[in-house]
């Protein structure tokens, strides 16, 4: 019985309307000039958008700046921004996790640490 019912939960799970289905496209830009600039928009109508522009790099790389952002299923909407170049790549968000800053005492003793003269290693001798 119990196994019966699980097939019945799961096939009406299956059959049930994603939201995501149904989405549109509301937006695609794209232009490309071939010499490395190029320039990208895309937008859905769940929410999904995505822009991004490309320049070439002065190391033969591909330089790219721009951002995305998708809904969560809480409602709220997932914004990044995004810079990659030949210092690599670098996201931004508030929904990124960061460091805890450190505790003044440990702050205190690196300041400290570097007013002390350095003792030279056994390499250095």
């Amino acid at each position: 019985m119990k196994l019966v019912v699980l097939a019945c939960v799961m096939a009406l799970a299956a059959g049930a309307p994603r939201p995501d289905e149904d989405a549109e496209v509301l937006v695609d830009e794209r232009s490309d000039s071939g010499d490395g600039n190029f320039n990208y928009k895309f937008e859905t109508s769940n929410g999904i958008y995505e822009e991004r522009e490309g320049t070439p790099g002065e190391e033969g790389q591909s330089n790219f700046v721009g951002s995305f952002r998708f809904p969560l299923p809480d409602g709220t909407i997932a914004e990044f921004t995004y810079v990659a170049d030949q210092d690599g790549f670098r996201v931004e968000s508030p929904l990124l996790p960061t460091p805890h800053p450190l505790p003044q005492h440990a702050i205190d003793q690196i300041a400290f640490a570097a007013t002390q003269p350095k003792e030279p290693t056994e390499q250095e001798k």
